[in-house]
């Protein structure tokens, strides 16, 4: 053992005089050009795990609860990472929408337990956590506290790489002393390049960011543009460079590797049993990879070995939530659609009995994405993207309905789009309205006060204050069930070790059956399942050839009833009517009531918000089809609704 270390030593010495050159030729744009590959001077590679953040985020759809992460947590902070990713994304509307945790809680609780490693969160820019923009305010309070409550480092990003949405995120967390990472939203499109993304950067230091990440969502960045565009980047700027590269095309690996030889600073990984498919590389193949070469992480592969052990065993218990896309898509590289909003588009559709549409809405993502002006496929625009797409082709008229989200965006309240937008898809989308050409937070007014006017009595602290700010109608729910002491998350789904579970295994043997009532025989065929949602379970089942859905907690049995039962996912309320009648109002899509905007007697004009329903993380407006007087409201708030109910009626 004595005779290796020098002699490693030694090699990293020498490795970058002697790397050779390989010459290649790349195919772009219809011609060859011919470039050298230099590996940059060797230097250790820096490593974020982002295991308890985007790992499980990824491939478990967010659904690992603390108690799962704080048993080995001693063990991570003790591995030399640069950082660890433990919160942001979609962890902090998980926590209280599903797992009826206070995400404030679990950073405190994390930060305890791992004292020694910077703690890193994602952070949308002007929209935080969540999926609009919000006030300067709101924005200022939420990044003090989340760097009071144990953040280190702010990973800030904006959908459409609109540097004003970064702008005040970046100087805040510097003005708390915290290290601001500003990053660039990687995407392939006819506006996007190297030259752009150069330039991006540029202007990102100049906001005083730290450091500077490349956010490759969907697993688009190639081998040798990643090569390049490091070789580009480091010439162009000076803090360091770190690479969030997620594997669902089957390319990480690879671009890591040659962003590494470009330079690299620093990379993104996951532990083994959280990575691959739409996460990430895994963190022990890639610290083998680079022992004894001048990018050594210096990390030791048997402290990974407990670690290791501990997800594996804390994945199986989440089967339950294992997205159908997993492995490598190959296909994003030509619809760019990133693994999430694939997952999304399923149960989208899903709900409607319309999964064997898939194939015309990945057909019509692209389309739809030219017309906004190609914006980058991450959250909020590819639900924004997504959900528009899945309207278009279930409407069977392109436009027919059109989002609140999308008037938005085409509005420029999301900030300025990349491209060229479609004229007469602007026109349908907005009317005669202007869009507005400044930074989108400047029009919003102060939402803390009028916020805390609305905060339930048990809601007390800032952190409280904040979540309502961000959440309303799900941070209501929350506090009123740790009112109660009713914070038990939805019982987990227990699983054979084979592998994921069925219907036929989950009690409801069966899944073929006659069922006599009152003298008539109805046949009754389980079809399926979807996602679990709010602590329900909808099973799909066939009653004489007709699709029903019911929604069962917990999982214990169906009880077969005649095809006009009543809705179980409305608290056995009446089943609401199909519209017939021009007043009759129905959401433009299946999702959840979050706010009603309108009474009964209450005089509207059409294009007036009846209610807010919210799908795919986006809400959206309801509007008022004709002038008329609300006759009748047909729903509650909390309840879910689809495109085929009446919610609201008018006359």
């Amino acid at each position: 053992m004595a005779t290796k270390r020098p002699l490693r030593k030694k090699q990293a010495a020498k490795k970058p005089a002697s790397a050779p050159t390989v010459k290649t030729t790349n195919v772009r744009k219809g011609r060859s050009e011919e470039f050298t590959i230099q590996p940059a001077a060797g230097k250790p590679l820096l490593i974020t795990d982002v295991a308890l953040r985007d790992g499980h985020q990824s491939l478990l759809a967010t659904r690992m609860r603390t108690e799962d992460m704080l048993p080995i947590a001693q063990k991570l902070d003790a591995v030399g990472y640069w950082s660890l990713e433990v919160w942001g994304g979609a962890t902090f509307d998980t926590c209280l929408r599903f797992l009826k945790e206070d995400p404030w809680e679990r950073l405190r609780a994390l930060r305890a337990a791992m004292p020694n490693t910077k703690l890193q969160m994602l952070l949308r820019g002007q929209n935080l956590v969540g999926y609009r923009h919000y006030a300067d305010d709101v924005l200022e309070r939420f990044i003090e506290r989340s760097a009071a409550n144990g953040i280190d480092v702010f990973r800030i990003f904006d959908a459409l790489n609109d540097v004003r949405n970064l702008d005040r995120a970046v100087r805040e967390v510097k003005a708390c002393g915290k290290h601001a990472e500003a990053t660039i939203s990687y995407t392939v499109s006819p506006v996007h390049s190297l030259d752009r993304f150069v330039d991006l950067a540029k202007r990102m230091e100049d906001l005083g960011t730290d450091t500077l990440c490349i956010k490759d969502m969907a697993g688009l960045l190639a081998p040798l543009d990643a090569y390049h565009l490091l070789r580009r980047l480091k010439a162009a700027v000076k803090v360091p460079i770190h690479l969030h590269s997620h594997y669902t095309s089957g390319m990480a690996s690879m671009s890591s590797l040659m962003a590494i030889l470009g330079g690299l600073d620093m990379l993104d990984t996951a532990m083994s049993p959280l990575a691959g498919g739409t996460s990430h590389p895994a963190t022990e193949t890639l610290v083998a990879s680079l022992r004894n070469t001048p990018y050594d992480t210096g990390l030791d592969l048997a402290a990974f070995l407990p670690i290791t052990e501990h997800f594996r065993t804390v994945r199986r218990k989440y089967r339950q939530f294992e997205s159908d896309f997993t492995g490598v898509d190959a296909e994003i590289l030509t619809s760019q659609i990133p693994g999430g909003m694939l997952s999304n588009l399923a149960a989208q559709l899903t709900e409607q009995n319309a999964l064997d549409r898939m194939k015309e809405v990945l057909e019509e993502v692209p389309r739809v994405r030219k017309e906004m002006g190609y914006p980058p496929l991450v959250t909020p625009t590819s639900q924004i993207v997504g959900t528009q797409a899945t309207l278009n082709v279930l409407t069977g008229e392109r436009y027919k309905v059109v989002t609140t989200e999308t008037k938005n965006y085409f509005l420029g309240l999301y900030g300025r789009a990349p491209g060229p937008l479609d004229g007469e898809i602007m026109a349908l989308a907005i009317g005669d309205e202007e869009p507005i050409k400044t930074r989108p937070a400047d029009r919003l007014e102060p939402e803390l006060a009028a916020n805390k006017k609305e905060l339930p009595a048990s809601a007390s602290s800032m952190e409280d204050q904040l979540s309502f700010a961000l959440f309303p109608a799900i941070a209501r729910e929350f506090f009123d069930a740790r009112e109660k002491g009713d914070l038990t998350p939805p019982l987990l789904e227990s699983v054979s070790a084979k592998g994921p579970a069925v219907a036929h295994e989950l009690h409801l043997a069966p899944v073929e059956f006659n069922v006599t009532v009152h003298g008539e025989t109805y046949h009754v065929k389980v079809s399926g399942s979807g996602r679990k949602t709010d602590g329900r379970k909808p099973y799909y089942i066939r009653v004489n050839d007709k699709l029903e859905e019911v929604s069962l907690e917990p999982i214990q049995e169906i009880l077969a009833g005649v095809p006009e039962a009543p809705d179980t996912r409305t608290s056995a309320k009446p089943k609401r009517p199909r519209p017939s009648k021009p007043g009759d109002v129905a959401p433009p899509m299946p999702g959840r009531v979050v706010k009603i905007l309108v009474a009964v007697g209450d005089r509207v004009k059409a294009g007036d918000a009846l209610l807010i329903v919210e799908a795919m993380k986006m809400e959206s407006r309801v509007p008022t089809p004709i002038n008329g007087t609300v006759a009748a409201i047909l729903a509650s708030e909390g309840d879910h609704v689809k495109t085929d109910e009446t919610v609201i009626q008018l006359e």
